[in-house]
């Protein structure tokens, strides 16, 4: 199957100039499954409650949704896309799956990263995979790549690929899922963004370099850290089905969670 990402500066508050870059960037590429950044709808920077109140959508009735769902129509594929997600009175850093049936899954950020926890409920969800016909897969988003614990819990529910909407401002994350890759044998899908949003007295800037990692843990495509960029790879997704590393070994059966205690 085909894979990519779709990386992009994003605008703050401006949704319908991001929508514009996601057609714009894949009009004339195709991919099997695209996966866009954290929060790319809105920018990532608040600065109240009250903002996030008033950009977060409800799913999957919200705008932004609709609009991934038509687009999924028009290019029959499935986007894996971030946003902020309205749910009854708690706002929720989620990431969506959907193709051109509609809304396939929601994931919730389970690991907050800074700022984030004034603005959002961490996950009330938990890690799930969903089959979208070539692949199986599971979502997490940003921060959660330095808990081990995310991705062994995706492939241990059956994940081919991982799809990691991102917002990333360390430096670690591109070469940590080089080992989340090849120590669960799944694939994985950073999609980042670029560019940088200076919001009251903050200001962060993003690193770019979305990457595309195979069971491996061999780096198939890195983007570039400050250009906007798609690229799609061509994987043979059956290869995550294989968690043999010798003959004698295998990542899963040879686990002993029994050993595996902590006071």
């Amino acid at each position: 199957m085909r894979v990519g990402f779709i990386q992009f500066n994003v605008f703050f508050g401006q949704k319908e100039k991001n929508y514009e870059s996601v057609e714009r960037l894949i009009k004339n590429e195709k991919a099997d499954l695209w996966v866009l950044p954290e929060l790319f709808n809105t920018g990532y920077l608040f600065v109240s409650k009250n903002e996030v109140i008033n950009l977060a959508e409800e799913i999957p009735t919200g705008e932004t949704t609709r609009f991934l769902i038509d687009l999924s129509k028009k290019h029959s594929c499935t986007f894996v896309a971030g946003l902020a997600e309205k749910y009854n009175k708690d706002m929720y850093n989620s990431a969506i799956v959907v193709n051109k049936n509609g809304l396939i899954g929601i994931y919730r950020k389970i690991h907050l990263f800074e700022q984030e926890k004034k603005w959002f409920a961490p996950g009330d969800l938990p890690f799930q995979v969903w089959d979208i016909g070539a692949a199986k897969i599971g979502v997490m988003i940003c921060f959660d790549w330095i808990f081990p614990e995310a991705a062994r819990t995706l492939t241990l529910l059956g994940a081919d690929i991982i799809c990691h909407p991102s917002n990333l401002v360390l430096p670690y994350c591109q070469n940590a899922m080089v080992t989340r890759c090849l120590e669960n044998r799944v694939f994985a899908i950073t999609a980042n963004r670029i560019g940088s949003e200076k919001r009251g007295e903050n200001e962060l800037i993003f690193t770019g370099a979305s990457q595309i990692t195979g069971t491996n843990g061999e780096i198939l495509y890195r983007a570039a850290t400050d250009q906007e960029q798609i690229h799609v790879v061509d994987i043979n997704q059956q290869l995550a089905k294989n968690k043999n590393i010798t003959e004698n070994n295998n990542i899963l059966t040879d686990r002993q969670p029994q050993m595996y205690q902590w006071n």
